[in-house]
Parts: C-alpha cells; structure tokens; sequence
C-alpha cells in the first residue's frame, strides 16, 4: 500500500467515526451516497483506463516526444497548455489520457502546463456552464487573469524538476 493510499484510509477512517458519534443517521446518508458515487467510478474506471490503453497503441510515440517530451522546452509547454484547454471531459477521461501521455513519454513540464490549463482553463466546461451562468464578461476576465497560469506552471516546473527524480 502506498503512502497516499494508507494516508488516505487512516483520514477516512477518522472522518467515519466522528461523523458516527456526531450524529448516526447523517453517516448513514453519506455511506448511501458515497456507495452510489462508488458505483459509478467502479463502472467508469476501468472502461476510460482500456480507452486510454488502446488509445495510448494509436499514438505516434516520436511524434509525442519530439512535440511534448522532456527536451521539449517552451514549445511543450505551450503546446500542452493548449491541448489541455481543449481537452474535454472530467476526471475519468482526462486522467487516463495523461497517464497514457506520461507513459508515451511526455515531459514533466509540459505534463504540468497540461493539467493546470485543463483545471483552470477547460473550454467545454467554460462554455457549457461558465458562460451561460456567469456571464461573458466574468468569463472574459476570468480567462485573462488565468490565461498565463499553465505557462507559469510549466516554467515552474521546468526549472525545479530534477529529470531523475520524477517517478515514470
């Protein structure tokens, strides 16, 4: 068991007995609800992990890590800020893909630039839920003030990383 996973189960174990001597019914709602959220992901897991899988054989591997590779420099990093801001989907898509991006050889830095701008930039989510509830304006200052954050990631990333010590 890794150290995140056992940290973790130790946190969960701690939040479940408060949350049962404070008040039993109010747990017996969460349990509910985190079984039905667990039944989703149990679905979903490991069908978007085969998708990655298959889609990972379909990748040009020297392509990938001429474009987004570790010697990539400023262009990965540029370019994985803007495959991140067009990569659509949540978590069960989008973390298989960059695993599957990792494992094909793309660089730290850029694999930085990527989830940052896929946090806090995503397209599909700014224009299906962003715009329509808060507005054009809010969206368009909201984009300029976060426009430079996956660059300023990557950069970070690039500068601090020592190559060896990033776990493939």
């Amino acid at each position: 068991m890794g150290s995140s996973l056992l940290a973790l189960t130790v946190l969960l174990a701690a939040l479940m007995a408060v949350a049962h001597r404070r008040n039993r019914q109010l747990h017996r709602e969460a349990a509910l609800i985190a079984g039905a959220q667990l039944r989703l992901i149990a679905l979903r897991l490991p069908l978007a992990l085969l998708a990655a899988s298959l889609l990972g054989k379909l990748l040009p591997q020297a392509v990938l890590a001429n474009a987004l590779g570790p010697q990539s420099g400023w262009w990965g990093i540029v370019l994985a800020s803007g495959l991140g801001a067009l990569l659509p989907g949540g978590p069960m898509v989008s973390f298989p893909f960059v695993i599957l991006l990792k494992q094909a050889g793309m660089g730290f830095a850029p694999l930085v630039a990527l989830m940052t701008a896929w946090s806090v930039l995503a397209i599909h989510r700014t224009l299906s839920f962003e715009l329509p509830l808060m507005g054009s304006r809010f969206v368009l200052l909201r984009l300029l003030v976060s426009l430079p954050l996956p660059l300023i990631a990557g950069a970070l990333a690039w500068l601090l990383a020592v190559p060896d010590a990033v776990p493939a």
